[in-house]
C-alpha cells in the first residue's frame, strides 16, 4: 500500500500489527490520554478517547474514554444488565446509555479504569471487540422476542454474522484479557505473524460497515439506513429468504459537497443459506474497491453511488461465484416501537419501555437505573435492547404484570403508555459534552423541545399523531436524522439544520427546510408548520408525507405568509 495514496488511518491500520500498535506501552506510561495514532485502533476494541467538553477553557482537557458494548440483535440477559449498571456505578459517573445500534455505551470511563472495565464487560460474556472502528459493527435485528419461526430465524442470521465477521486478531485478548485468565500482568504487544484476518486482511476496511435485518411489516431497526441490510421475505410464516440491500448511510459533511446521506437499495434475493456468503461477497467488494484516499466518501454507498447498482452487483456475484436473482417486490410497509405490553406467544408477555434518548440514570425526579434493578432482580426477565434506545423486558409472567408496572411507579418513570406519542418516537445522540465531533447538545436539548412541542400539538388537536423526531448534535448523523419525518442536525453552538419530509417507516429522506435555526426558534418554526399541516392534509396523511407532498417551496410560501 503506497502511503501517498491513502489517508493517514490507513498508514496506522498498516503499521498496527493487526490493531497493536503501542497500546500496551501507552496503557502504563502514566498519561491519562492516548496518542492519535492509538486513539484510532482504540476504535476497533470499543473505546473512543473523549474529553468533557464544557470543562474546556477552565484548564487542561479532561480526559475519558467511552466504551461501547457489542450486543448482536440486541440481546442480553438481566445479569448482564446488572453487570453494566455496576460498570456505570462504578467507573461512569453513575450513567448508562441504550444507543441507536442496539448497544451500550458507558461513558467518562478514565484510562486508569480502561482495562478492568473491558474485562468485566467480556467476564458477563460479551465484548467491546467491533463495537467501533473501520469493521462490521454491531449486527442489528428486530428485537421482538415473539415466539415465531421468522423472528427466531432472524435473529439466529445476526448471531451468525456477528460470529463471522467477529475480527480475529489475538490482540484483543493480549492487551484486554489475557490477565484475567493467566494472572500475568505484563501487557504484552504479540507478533502480527501469529494472526490473521480471513476477511479483513491487515488493513481491515475503509470505514465502518453496519449490518442489520428487518421484516417488511416492521422496519424498526431503520434498515435502509445500513451499509448492508437484509430484509426477511416471508411467506407462510417462515423466512424463505432476503432482499439484499446495499448503500444506505447517514453521516455527512456539510463543508464537503461529495458527501450526503443515502438509503440503501435492493440489491438481489438470497435463501437464508446463501446469506452469510453474499454478505462475505459484498464487505470484500468493500474492502478492495472502497476508497481508503478519503475517509469522507469510504462508506460503502459511494461505492454503489460511483459505480452503480448493476456494476456493482456484477462484482458481488463475482465475489461470491454465481449469479444471483432479481430481488422479490416485498417492500417495507410498517415500523412497531415495541413499547408498551405485547404478547409473546408461548404464553409470557414482553413490556417495552420507553427511556428518554437511552439514558438509564437516577436523579430526584426519575429513577430508571433502581427500577431496571429491581425489575432485574425480581423477575429475572431477558432484556433486548431496541433502535429507539429502549429496551424490552422479555419472559414476563403474566401473573408479574402489575407488580412490575408498580416497580415502574415507585421509582417515577413513566409508563410507555403514558408519554406522547411524539416523545415515544424521538431520540437524540450523545451530542456535547462528551463527544468528539459534537458542535452543539442533543440528548440535553431534545426534552425541553419535545415537553414545550408536545404541549402545542395537544392544543392543535394533533397529540396523537406519530412522527419521528431524531436529533443530533453533528451532521455525522448517528440518530438517524435524515430519513425522520423531523430532522434537527446540529450546524453550530446552540444552532441546528432543520429538515423535513422523511417519514416515520424510514423510506424517504427528508430536505433541508432551514439551516442555522436557534433551539429557542425550533418549536415555534415547527408551530406553523403544524398548523398548516392540520388545515391542509389529506385523510390519514402522516406529517412527513405532507410536507414530502408539499414541497419545500410550499412550505417556505406558507411560513413568510404566516410570518
Amino acid at each position: 500500500m503506497s502511503e501517498n495514496k491513502v489517508s493517514a488511518v490507513e498508514i496506522i491500520k498498516e503499521n498496527s500489527r493487526f490493531l497493536r500498535g503501542d497500546i500496551a506501552q501507552e496503557l502504563c506510561d502514566g498519561n491519562d490520554f492516548f496518542s492519535k495514532e492509538s486513539i484510532q485502533l482504540l476504535k476497533h476494541h470499543g473505546t473512543y478517547q473523549q474529553d468533557d467538553r464544557d470543562l474546556r477553557g477552565k484548564g487542561e482537557k479532561a480526559y475519558s474514554l467511552m466504551v461501547r458494548t457489542r450486543v448482536p440483535g440486541g440481546k442480553v440477559t438481566s445479569d448482564q444488565m446488572l453487570a453494566h449498571l455496576d460498570l456505570g456505578d462504578a467507573f461512569g459517573r453513575g450513567k448508562l446509555r441504550v444507543t441507536s445500534r442496539q448497544a451500550f455505551q458507558l461513558h467518562y470511563i478514565l484510562k486508569s479504569n480502561i482495562r478492568e472495565a473491558i474485562g468485566r464487560i467480556n467476564q458477563c460474556g460479551l465484548s467491546t471487540l467491533a463495537a467501533c472502528g473501520d469493521v462490521c459493527r454491531n449486527v442489528m435485528c428486530c428485537p421482538a422476542p415473539y415466539d415465531d419461526p421468522a423472528h427466531q430465524q432472524m435473529q439466529q442470521l445476526a448471531d451468525a454474522l456477528a460470529e463471522h465477521f467477529r475480527p480475529r486478531t489475538r490482540a484483543y485478548y493480549e492487551l484486554w484479557l489475557k490477565d484475567l485468565e493467566t494472572g500475568e500482568k505484563e501487557l504484552v504487544g504479540g507478533q502480527a505473524e501469529e494472526d490473521v484476518e480471513p476477511i479483513y486482511g491487515r488493513h481491515y476496511l475503509p470505514r465502518k460497515f453496519k449490518i442489520g435485518i428487518a421484516l417488511p411489516t416492521d422496519n424498526c431497526i431503520d434498515i435502509l439506513t445500513h451499509d448492508l441490510g437484509f430484509l426477511a421475505i416471508i411467506r407462510d410464516g417462515n423466512v424463505i429468504g432476503y432482499n439484499v440491500l446495499v448503500g444506505g448511510g447517514m453521516g455527512v459533511t456539510p463543508t464537503n459537497k461529495k458527501t450526503f446521506p443515502a438509503l440503501a437499495q435492493p440489491l438481489a434475493f438470497v435463501t437464508p443459506e446463501q446469506a452469510i456468503d453474499v454478505a462475505t461477497a459484498v464487505v470484500g467488494v468493500q474492502r478492495d474497491f472502497g476508497n481508503r484516499e478519503d475517509r469522507k466518501v469510504a462508506r460503502l454507498k459511494y461505492l454503489v453511488n460511483n459505480w452503480g447498482l448493476e456494476k456493482f452487483k456484477a462484482k458481488v456475484e463475482e465475489y461470491y461465484g454465481a449469479e444471483l436473482p432479481a430481488p422479490e417486490a416485498d417492500q417495507v410497509t410498517e415500523v412497531d416501537d415495541h413499547m408498551g405490553w405485547a404478547e409473546q406467544g408461548n404464553g409470557r408477555l414482553v413490556y417495552g419501555l420507553s427511556l428518554e434518548n437511552g439514558r438509564i440514570y437516577d436523579d430526584e425526579a426519575c429513577q430508571v437505573k433502581s427500577a431496571i434493578r429491581e425489575i432485574c432482580a425480581a423477575f429475572a426477565p431477558g432484556i433486548r435492547l431496541t433502535a429507539q434506545q429502549s429496551l424490552l423486558f422479555t419472559d414476563i409472567d403474566p401473573a408479574n404484570r402489575q407488580a412490575l408496572e408498580a416497580i415502574l411507579r415507585k421509582h417515577h418513570v413513566p409508563l410507555s403508555a403514558d408519554r406522547s406519542t411524539v416523545d415515544r418516537w424521538s431520540m437524540a445522540c450523545v451530542g456535547l459534552p462528551t463527544c468528539g465531533l459534537a458542535v452543539t447538545d442533543s440528548e440535553r436539548a431534545l426534552p425541553g423541545i419535545i415537553a414545550s412541542l408536545e404541549t402545542k400539538l395537544e392544543e392543535l388537536g394533533l397529540g396523537d399523531e406519530a412522527l419521528t423526531i431524531h436529533m443530533t448534535g453533528c451532521p455525522n448523523g448517528c440518530a438517524r436524522p435524515y430519513n425522520s419525518d423531523i430532522g434537527l442536525v446540529g450546524k453550530g453552538r446552540d444552532k441546528y439544520t432543520l429538515l423535513l419530509g422523511g417519514s416515520r417507516l424510514g423510506t424517504r429522506l427528508n430536505f433541508l427546510y432551514r439551516d442555522l435555526v436557534p433551539s429557542d426558534e425550533i418549536v415555534p418554526t415547527l408551530l406553523t408548520l403544524f398548523q398548516y399541516f392540520k388545515q391542509a392534509r389529506e385523510p390519514g396523511e402522516s406529517f412527513g408525507d405532507f410536507c414530502a407532498r408539499k414541497g419545500l417551496d410550499d412550505l417556505i410560501a406558507h411560513g413568510e405568509a404566516s410570518a
